[in-house]
């Protein structure tokens, strides 16, 4: 008879691309009936005592002789951490975007758990229902009825001390078993209470869409809708459908700066039972929220990307509000898309998904007029109000007549008019900071980075500060180079902004969104609030405004460098530029009054920015399609970005020759791939780290990118501590 032995495969918690394996490890007699599947263990490894591990896999087979497997020490949760689906995702992250195990694994577990935090309790009084007296009820009425109707709410000393209970009454009666003493979890986060949000009145679309979506046996819709046109009211009623169903729903949206308004709705509609999830909550937050969805406690999630990996329970739909926008796409390992991890959740778990958006990305909109995904629009806004007219400014017009002010003569024009009325305003650049460069105009100095090759951005505050490192420096009154004093600011930012608009207009309100003034916890929340009870009337800000948020007073919206997005090295440069004026323009107009834009820009002729003007996506979905096409792009293609780092210099020039003649040999393998480089990145230098990078384009299977990544690796394994190697599959931008 064959002794079969249980053994556990599990993925060991460290970055070490050699460990990127799972390692099998024998479990023993005294854990035999307690191991699952995705619990998180301690084991021993290597030299060290004991590290965090993940079982991923369990097996029976006879005991190999030819090593000896160490074994399980310790269960750290009975409860698994990881489920079966999450562990077909994981594998679905490492295959498609070339990351490690341990990089997918993290995306499920908030780190505050690894380190030890747990949940807060309290001991509350409650009302003991199994014993019910008339006689007692009557006697002690006042606090026995107050008790019952914040059940569970209060400790005893928060009921004597805060609502001026008898300590000698509530004890009186724990003792004789009227009242009880019970543990609670204490949440750290999203206790408040909202105003309700009552169900409104759908409009014929949102009627339609609302039908489509619940009864199409299609599981992936793109809702492309105006904006204005109610989208967010439509989402709502597919996560009513969802809750009644008993099922529970995710919504994500690009910008924390859109939480504030989405919780306020949504909390407002559907009560206390929402979770949130973003990165500006602290590891205990995190980690309560996590437990609440886990515990099904929360069947509403709203959040950032990093939201799409909590524990839902019994999934029924997620929605990705504002599909379009590249926050979606993650920088760091696994560089996932969200949208492409929601489709594949869907196709696991069986729910529906709805990319909503007014300025769907290409890719999409691609696949839905292709049929791969349903298309649904909502062509009109609300009550079939106009779409705020639009002015397109020529700023080189404006310099040649003597205006050298930021501002356009028109924009001042109707700055004051909106004023005037007591009426809003929105001003949008996508640029943070009071200059975006300084130069000496005597020798031509550029004060920059010196861990990075990148010019140093001026800050009101009298720093210069670097927006990749975070390198800081007081700002020099000589040139350092010719010693001049001719040192002058160039280009603008929104601090910038922000002064030019109190010299002229001081006497307005006004409050800025961006980068700077959003570092702190809920300064989203504070500025979106104040903004919306009409505390200012000037708001000014990058792409955080530009965006979901629904203002009614706002009738003018000024956008102040439109084509600047147009200016940066990448493919999707004018889609981006599109989207943003279109986005931006949608603040304006949404109550009972007319909106305007005013839209300045040195390149009023470029396609995007007429397109723009008319509000003609399919007009501009034509020209930047075949614009991909010729150049083969997306979604004509798959792009791999190889981009490789080093200290040295010379190590990293020999390595990228020596990778150049290896990767060709792969792509001569395959057909319809052409490589490009090695270059240097457009922006050479990053964090003392010189960069250089390989473009691959064409048909990219998910073979070759991992013949790609293996070839790579082996490459770099003698030199590991030298090289740092990225790949990025269809990358947001390639500089």
């Amino acid at each position: 008879m064959i002794n079969l032995k249980l053994y556990a495969e599990i993925i060991i918690n460290s970055d070490a691309l050699d460990i990127d394996k799972p390692f099998t490890y024998e479990i023993s007699e005294d854990f035999m009936d307690m191991v699952r599947i995705g619990q998180w263990v301690k084991v021993p490894f290597g030299y060290r005592n004991l590290v965090d591990g993940f079982i991923i896999n369990l097996i029976e087979q006879e005991k190999i002789k030819e090593f000896e497997t160490k074994k399980i020490k310790k269960i750290e949760r009975l409860d698994p951490i990881l489920t079966e689906d999450d562990l077909k995702i994981i594998n679905f992250l490492k295959d498609n975007y070339l990351c490690k195990y341990i990089d997918a694994i993290r995306l499920f577990i908030p780190q505050g758990i690894l380190k030890g935090i747990k949940n807060k309790y309290k001991m509350v009084i409650t009302i003991n229902r199994e014993k019910y007296d008339a006689n007692i009820y009557e006697k002690y009425k006042d606090l026995l009825s107050f008790i019952e109707e914040n059940n569970g709410k209060y400790t005893k000393s928060e009921l004597v001390k805060n609502f001026s209970l008898s300590l000698y009454k509530i004890n009186k009666l724990i003792k004789e078993e009227y009242l009880k003493v019970e543990e609670e979890i204490i949440y750290r986060y999203n206790l408040r209470e909202y105003k309700s949000y009552s169900e409104r009145t759908l409009t014929l679309e949102q009627r339609n869409a609302v039908n489509i979506i619940r009864e199409s046996d299609n599981k992936v819709f793109l809702l492309k809708g105006v904006t204005g046109s109610g989208k967010t009211e439509v989402y709502m009623s597919a996560v009513s459908d969802s809750l009644k169903n008993g099922k529970s729903a995710i919504i994500l949206v690009p910008e924390i700066s859109l939480t504030p308004q989405m919780i306020e709705r949504f909390k407002g509609r559907f009560g206390k039972e929402v979770a949130v999830f973003h990165s500006k909550l602290s590891e205990g937050e995190r980690y309560d929220e996590w437990y609440r969805v886990k515990e099904g406690k929360a069947r509403l999630i709203i959040g950032a990307r990093s939201a799409l990996f909590l524990p839902a329970q019994n999934l029924g739909i997620i929605i990705l509000d504002e599909e379009h926008e590249n926050t979606y796409k993650s920088e760091n390992n696994p560089k996932y898309h969200t949208r492409e991890v929601a489709e594949f959740i869907s196709e696991i778990k069986g729910c529906k998904v709805i990319l909503g958006s007014a300025t769907p990305s290409i890719e999409t909109y691609y696949r839905a007029i292709s049929g791969e995904i349903q298309l649904i629009e909502l062509k009109n806004r609300i009550h079939n109000k106009a779409m705020p007219k639009m002015e397109i400014i020529d700023m080189r017009e404006e310099l040649s007549s003597g205006n050298i002010s930021m501002f356009s003569r028109k924009l001042i024009y109707e700055i004051k008019e909106a004023l005037r009325k007591r009426e809003q305003i929105i001003l949008f650049l996508n640029r943070r900071g009071f200059s975006t460069f300084v130069s000496c105009r005597s020798c031509g100095y550029v004060f920059k980075c010196p861990n990075c090759e990148i010019s140093l951005t001026y800050h009101r505050n009298g720093l210069l500060n670097c927006h990749y490192c975070g390198y800081s420096k007081r700002q020099e009154k000589l040139c350092p180079k010719c010693k001049s004093k001719y040192v002058k600011y160039f280009g603008a930012g929104t601090e910038r902004v922000e002064q030019e608009i109190r010299k002229y207009f001081s006497d307005a309100k006004v409050l800025r969104m961006d980068v700077d003034t959003t570092r702190n916890k809920n300064s989203h929340e504070y500025i979106y609030n104040s903004f919306k009870r009409g505390e200012a009337d000037i708001l000014i800000g990058t792409q955080m405004v530009s965006k979901g948020l629904d203002f009614e007073n706002v009738t003018l919206v000024g956008i102040l460098a439109a084509d600047m997005s147009l200016n940066i090295p990448d493919y999707r440069s004018s889609e981006k530029t599109y989207q943003l004026i279109t986005q931006v323009s949608g603040r304006a107009g949404r109550g009972d009054k007319e909106g305007k834009v005013v839209v300045q820009t040195y390149n009023p002729q470029h396609y995007s920015i007429e397109y723009a003007k008319k509000y003609d996506y399919e007009g501009f979905y034509k020209e930047e399609f075949t614009m991909r096409g010729l150049m083969n792009y997306p979604p004509f293609a798959k792009i791999l970005l190889v981009n490789v780092s080093s200290k040295n210099e010379k190590i990293l020039v020999d390595f990228m020759n020596k990778i150049k003649a290896e990767i060709s040999k792969i792509v001569g393998e395959y057909l319809n791939t052409e490589m490009l480089g090695p270059v240097p990145c457009i922006i050479s230098k990053i964090k003392e780290n010189y960069r250089w990078q390989i473009l691959l384009k064409g048909d990219l299977s998910l073979e070759f990118c991992n013949k790609i990544k293996d070839k790579l690796y082996q490459l770099n394994k003698n030199i590991y501590n030298e090289i740092k190697i990225s790949l990025d599959i269809n990358p947001n931008n390639l500089s």
